[in-house]
């Protein structure tokens, strides 16, 4: 087992490579839309390159993209497993749907679902 300065040390380096990792795209995306407004300030009205194109239908595409998979993961494996067990996953799924259909509030609809989820899971705990 690593000495405590080893282990915060490692804690540290991985932290910032996560860091990094997350925010490159945001900083790669910003000088692109800098260089953009640059030339449209020119008065020089370009052609939407394929690349600008691709990174917009990203852009818009994989947050729903990644949520749905997500979610369907959260509640196929708890029903593949055990449907029993699944029973909380269930009850808090569709809760977080429908407090999100009523609120549209992420904040709201994921926090009472979460909390729902805990409670259920405690209760039926055997």
């Amino acid at each position: 087992m690593p000495d405590i300065k080893t282990a915060v040390f490692y804690t540290a380096a991985i932290g910032l490579l996560v860091f990094l990792c997350r925010a490159f795209p945001f900083l790669f995306l910003r000088s692109r839309k800098k260089e953009a407004e640059g030339a449209e300030g020119d008065g020089q009205v370009k052609k939407q390159k394929a690349s600008d194109r691709f990174f917009l239908l990203v852009e818009k595409a994989v947050p729903p993209a990644a949520m749905t998979v997500l979610a369907v993961n959260s509640i196929a494996v708890p029903l593949k497993e055990n449907l029993e067990g699944a029973i909380p996953v269930l009850a808090a799924s569709v809760f977080t749907l429908l407090v999100h259909l009523w609120r549209r509030n992420f904040l709201v609809s994921i926090l009472g679902g979460t909390a729902l989820y805990m409670v259920l899971e405690r209760l039926l705990a055997r």
